[in-house]
């Protein structure tokens, strides 16, 4: 039997190097699963980006106003050369940070150190490695998700960064085998929305420019860029193409931006994929209408590292920072730098669009006081060596590089409470959890209950599926201090009970599988399902996973042992959705949880969740599906469009993850929201109190003129190297290498007219016509009247104190619209046998639809309905909105 066992396992393993053939191409929706609105199901072909120009310049609106005064004082004393400087990194590895701008010497002004990641500090020592932000998500507690951002915060700046890369808000999660969804935290909007600017105050609040990345629709990382996707064997001259209609554009991906930008987000990423077919850092309509435009942003906008593909159009077409400022890794070629000065110096960009960039870069700095919080740069990216070159990769100015600080702190209880605040307890059949640490003998299986052989670290970017699993793998990783592994923490508990303990890591030694299995009282599954960014491939997984197995073999471990074991629990570190068999009708599986990537307290937080010293709260923020079809997206893992750009069709529309189910009516393993508790609530008493307000207010009118804070003279022997001047190898600068243009800019297109590269209106600095649905960061500030207030009554039933999420749903009605969907919850701490209150404010944008035609939010005649329950699926109160 175990021999067919292991045979069984083969065939699977077989199947899932070419599981991701399921997919269905040349599209990335399945057939049944395409909107009703004909808008997203019937794209264009090919579509278009429109243009929108100029680019929106910051005008200190919301609580912006004194970072403005002070930045354009400092810009004002800024030459030609210092302005650009600080728009353009100094190029790959060429000093400490992953990215660095150029310095203002003169103004004792050092250059802008952005760092990743959004779970800690990548590239460092002495840092935490915190929980991923799917793992924030599912505890639904926005005091611990600006906890979360406030610590990783503090970390950035006692390291010297400026610049947090993160938090992640695209990719959302349209599909569930994305890369990289597990950075960011839920497929749902508002859920991500919420998330994304509590994180961004925590760490904005610590005194550090958050960045939120990656904008936008960045929903997969096959053919997010060419060379990349070349190297995989791919033939395409073009990143991939997300083509997405304007309804679904506002109603789910640009959703989670604008809470970021209301929040006050200092910076904002733009992404390697085209949308509509413009690159996501020149596409004039993302950034210049959308993003600064109706979004109000009020921050700057840099390229995603090696995103930036021109020089005039992009800083036409609204970004302001390139990173990391070479054209390709170490070519010592640059858009912009050289490039940018010429530009000016010709009148292709005009100065104000400059003095924009630079004003509202500086503006972020001043907004989180970095003017007051910064401190030297300690640390290197590229070497954990405390004395080595301060430029790796042109090995010059060799010295001290690395201080070792730590900047920990007390974080690592933080990262332990989320960790086990984060943990979705799925099953537990007849009590089966918690457990007493008295069991008479204690069984733990898996691979993913262990270590690294190669120690946590011991893959780089933790591009492999070694040991415990407690962050995906790319850029969006940090170092572990260390890690405490599932293994570790139940020894430690089972062993100071003097209990009997015995694990067994390798998940294919069937005979001793089935050996230990037999004596054990209870026994506990570890599993996972891994993915990260697309550079690192793991066992054929290009970043995207091929599919929603488990991975090393986990499905037939969890056979192996519960066809042995009537008392087994399955713990499950995944990166996001995976299929469950029929684990939750096994009699034999008496408990199901899901841990996520809960960082460096991974086994501590699990053991304090099974022991009982916490009672589980957490929900899911995605879908469990009981086949891959069901979620109706879908990845495109091969090139549909010969070799020019591939097209990816969001057919779907708004319906992706539970929507998509709901428009289905097809039934989840488990819903999203769902998660237990080790005891019960009841639900009762909705309220529903309407708040007068006026009438919704388009903005009107028109903006100042762009500012104009220098005047460069276009005499172009000021703007040469200076004399004697020592040049870094590699390094990107601002200035001319001779006095004539042409030869400085050194392109094959220098001189053409500009009707032919330069679009209409795109130069114009005069007062422009504000955006109905703009007015204020975030969008027009009616759109966050409250027009409702909803209060309920949550009894806890047990006899247990227990936290309960309580959740508010919203049928907008509408043909077009999805069942229901999230718009707000509150997690609640109850005692035993004890009510409280849930509140939840309704405002005009949670009730609003997009309308293309007024280009602006509007309240349909449809019948609106709230439902408040404990998941998407089980929603025992609802009321009418009248």
């Amino acid at each position: 039997m175990q021999w067919l066992v292991g045979a069984v396992w083969l065939t699977k393993l077989v199947l899932a190097q070419d599981g991701n053939t399921t997919a269905p191409f040349p599209n990335s929706t399945y057939a049944n699963a395409t909107s009703p609105d004909p808008a997203a199901a019937e794209s264009p072909n090919p579509p278009f980006s429109p243009p929108f120009y100029p680019s929106p310049w910051g005008s200190g609106a919301g609580n912006w106003s004194n970072a403005y005064d002070k930045a354009r004082a400092f810009v004002g004393q800024l030459t030609l050369l210092e302005k650009v400087n600080l728009t353009t990194g100094v190029g790959w590895q060429n000093e400490r940070c992953v990215g660095e701008t150029g310095a203002i010497p003169r103004l004792g002004f050092r250059g802008l150190c952005l760092q990743d990641s959004p779970l800690g500090v990548r590239n460092a020592d002495y840092n935490s490695a915190f929980p991923a932000g799917v793992n924030v998500a599912a505890t639904f507690d926005r005091g611990l998700a600006y906890a979360r951002g406030q610590a990783m915060g503090q970390e950035h700046r006692g390291k010297g960064v400026d610049v947090q890369l993160g938090p992640v808000a695209g990719p959302l999660g349209r599909s569930p085998e994305g890369g990289r969804n597990w950075e960011g935290f839920s497929p749902d909007p508002a859920l991500t929305g919420i998330m994304m600017a509590r994180t961004v105050q925590g760490i904005q609040d610590a005194g550090v420019i958050a960045c939120a990345k990656h904008f936008i629709v960045n929903e997969q990382e096959h053919f997010r860029q060419a060379p990349e996707a070349s190297g995989y064997g791919y033939n395409i001259s073009e990143s991939l193409s997300s083509n997405v209609d304007d309804v679904t554009m506002h109603e789910t991906y640009l959703w989670p931006f604008a809470d970021a930008v209301r929040a006050g987000v200092g910076s904002i990423m733009c992404s390697y994929n085209q949308i509509n077919n413009s690159y996501g850092c020149q596409n004039s309509y993302t950034l210049n209408r959308l993003l600064k435009g109706e979004l109000d942003f009020q921050g700057f906008v840099m390229s995603d590292w090696q995103a930036h593909h021109s020089g005039v159009s992009t800083a036409l077409a609204g970004m302001d920072m390139s990173m990391p400022g070479d054209v390709l890794f170490d070519t010592a070629t640059s858009y912009w730098g050289t490039n940018l000065t010429v530009a000016i110096l010709n009148g292709t960009v005009p100065e104000w669009r400059l003095d924009d960039m630079v004003t509202r870069i500086l503006a972020a700095w001043y907004y989180v006081g970095r003017d007051q919080s910064q401190v030297p740069i300690n640390f290197d990216s590229w070497t954990t060596d405390t004395f080595g070159y301060q430029h790796y990769y042109s090995k010059e100015a060799y010295g001290l590089i690395n201080e070792h600080v730590d900047v920990r702190a007390e974080h690592t209880t933080l990262i332990r409470q989320i960790g086990s605040a984060s943990t979705v307890l799925l099953k537990n059949n007849n009590s089966a959890l918690p457990l007493t640490g008295r069991e008479k003998f204690t069984a733990v299986f898996g691979s993913d209950a262990g270590g690294n052989p190669y120690g946590p670290n011991g893959c780089p970017d933790r591009g492999c599926d070694n040991g415990t699993l407690a962050m995906g793998w790319g850029s969006g990783t940090a170092n572990f201090p260390y890690l405490i592994t599932p293994e570790t923490a139940i020894q430690n508990e089972v062993v100071s009970n003097n209990g009997v303990f015995q694990s067994l890591t390798d998940n294919f030694a069937a005979t001793q599988i089935q050996l230990l299995a037999s004596q054990a009282s209870v026994a506990i599954v570890f599993v996972n399902a891994d993915s990260g960014e697309g550079y690192i491939n793991v066992d054929g997984n290009e970043g995207d996973r091929k599919n929603l197995t488990l991975w090393q073999g986990g499905d037939v471990l969890i056979k192996n042992v519960s066809a042995i074991c009537n008392n087994t629990i399955v713990v499950m570190h995944t990166v996001g959705p995976v299929l469950l068999s029929n684990y939750s009708d096994n009699p034999n599986i008496t408990a199901i949880l899901w841990a996520g990537l809960p960082g460096e307290q991974s086994g501590n937080s699990i053991a304090d969740v099974l022991y009982g010293r916490v009672n589980p709260g957490a929900k899911l923020p995605f879908t469990l599906g009981a086949a891959r079809e069901d979620y109706g997206t879908d990845l495109l893992y091969i090139p549909n469009n010969g070799t020019s750009a591939p097209q990816q069709y969001f057919t779907e529309g708004n319906f992706i993850d539970y929507r998509a189910f709901d428009k289905a009516n097809l039934t989840p393993v488990y819903e999203f929201g769902f998660g237990l508790s080790y005891t019960t609530f009841s639900y009762s008493n909705l309220r529903v109190n309407k708040i007068n307000v006026g009438a919704y207010t388009p903005t009107t009118g028109r903006t100042s003129a762009a500012p104009v804070l220098g005047n460069a003279t276009n005499d172009t022997t000021q703007y040469q190297y200076p004399s004697n001047f020592n040049a870094v190898p590699f390094y990107i600068y601002p200035y001319l290498n001779g006095s004539d243009l042409e030869a400085a800019a050194n392109a094959t297109d220098y001189g053409l007219p500009d009707s032919e590269y330069i679009p209409a209106g795109a130069q114009d600095g005069s007062p422009q016509p504000r955006l109905a649905a703009g007015g204020a960061p975030g969008g027009n500030p009616e759109l966050y009247d409250v027009l409702y207030q909803v209060e309920a009554t949550i009894t806890n039933t047990g006899s247990i104190a227990g936290e309960e999420v309580a959740q508010l749903y919203i049928s907008l009605g509408g043909p077009y619209d999805p069942k229901v969907v999230l718009r707000g919850f509150e997690r609640l701490s109850i005692q035993p046998n004890s009510s409280t209150t849930f509140h939840a404010d309704i405002t005009r944008r949670d009730i609003s639809n997009w309308d293309t035609s007024a280009q602006n939010w509007a309240v349909s005649s449809s019948p609106k309905t709230i439902h408040v329950g404990s998941s998407s699926r089980n929603l025992p109160l609802s009321a009418p909105l009248s």
